[in-house]
């Protein structure tokens, strides 16, 4: 009888241990890693039963709108994404998780409204900027680039804003945004097929838009904004130097010239932080490797690899400093403002 009873404890306590609620925080962290590994389904039940002991957590119910989202369950999702921007204490990731549901849904006037709704509460925001001019852009409205602009001016750390800015001017006529913004995005996020592909149309930029006519300023009687007209006169001086063909040590020249000119003659009326990060490089040595870095793969890969092997010292110098700094514009340095 004892043996017997000793057993009913046992299992009783056992029953007890199992039937004890499981910290929401636990939970939480169980259905992030089915979410990691793509398990869609197990991250549901779990955040669902997560959600039974904390009805009200913002976080499980975003990660819950989410994985509905990545699951393609867009009805779900969307149930989700609309709960989760009505709340008060909804933040700028609450509406970029209802702009992904409402693209992927195609509700196109109701995705334009919540983005309107989100900037009015976060109207510094860069991420719900980018995203809402993309929205803009996917339906051929022009005005994609008042969004761009907004979010460059108001969070100028964030680097979508640059990188979309950049593309929508190399597709137009100007010749001074596309290459400022499109290396300022470059030293943000230079990793990935979007840093490439930005390398690529920055060299482009120079040779078919800058320095195609033999002066740059052509064209440019109209151009009402003092930033942009300073940086093409000072590129102007050094249009000689692009007789014989653009390629990285060429442009290394160019660019070395016009640093020092501008900061002769434009750098206390117009502070920037890459100009300055330029200067930094020229006085440390480090330009010759940074522009190799940033034209030579597109310009001729075996080339370049050629001249890291040549300059070995040089271009190591060069990327273990790049992997110790972290490259952020600064508020106050927005000059687009024609």
């Amino acid at each position: 009888m004892k043996k017997l009873l000793s057993v009913l404890v046992a299992a009783l306590l056992v029953f007890a241990a199992n039937a004890q609620p499981v910290d929401p925080k636990t939970l939480h962290e169980t259905a992030r890693n089915f979410m990691r590994s793509g398990d869609f389904d197990n991250a549901i039940i779990v955040l669902t039963r997560a959600l039974q002991s904390d009805s009200k957590n913002l976080e499980l119910q975003k990660d819950l709108a989410m994985s509905y989202y990545l699951k393609r369950d867009y009805e779900k999702a969307l149930e989700g994404a609309e709960a989760l921007i009505e709340r008060d204490d909804a933040d700028v990731n609450c509406f970029q998780i209802a702009g992904n549901v409402y693209k992927a849904l195609e509700e196109v006037k109701a995705c334009d409204k919540m983005y309107k709704k989100g900037l009015k509460k976060f109207p510094k925001s860069g991420p719900l900027h980018s995203e809402y001019g993309e929205l803009l852009w996917s339906q051929k409205d022009f005005s994609a680039i008042n969004q761009w602009e907004e979010g460059i001016k108001a969070d100028p750390g964030f680097s979508g804003n640059y990188y979309n800015a950049a593309l929508f001017y190399f597709y137009t006529k100007d010749k001074t945004w596309g290459l400022v913004y499109g290396e300022i995005f470059v030293n943000m996020e230079s990793l990935g097929e979007r840093g490439a592909a930005m390398k690529q149309l920055l060299l482009q930029g120079y040779k078919e838009k800058l320095f195609a006519e033999a002066d740059p300023m052509k064209g440019e009687e109209n151009n009402k904004n003092e930033f942009s007209k300073a940086f093409l006169q000072t590129m102007a001086k050094q249009t000689n130097m692009a007789a014989k063909g653009l390629n990285a040590e060429v442009l290394t020249m160019i660019r070395t010239q016009f640093i020092l000119d501008w900061f002769e003659n434009n750098a206390a009326r117009f502070p920037h932080k890459l100009f300055d990060y330029q200067r930094q490089l020229i006085t440390e040595g480090m330009f010759d490797a940074y522009n190799q870095w940033l034209f030579g793969p597109v310009e001729n890969l075996a080339a370049y690899d050629n001249w890291t092997k040549i300059h070995a010292e040089e271009y190591n110098q060069f990327t273990t400093f790049q992997k110790t700094r972290v490259f952020r514009m600064p508020q106050g340095q927005y000059y687009n403002t024609n």
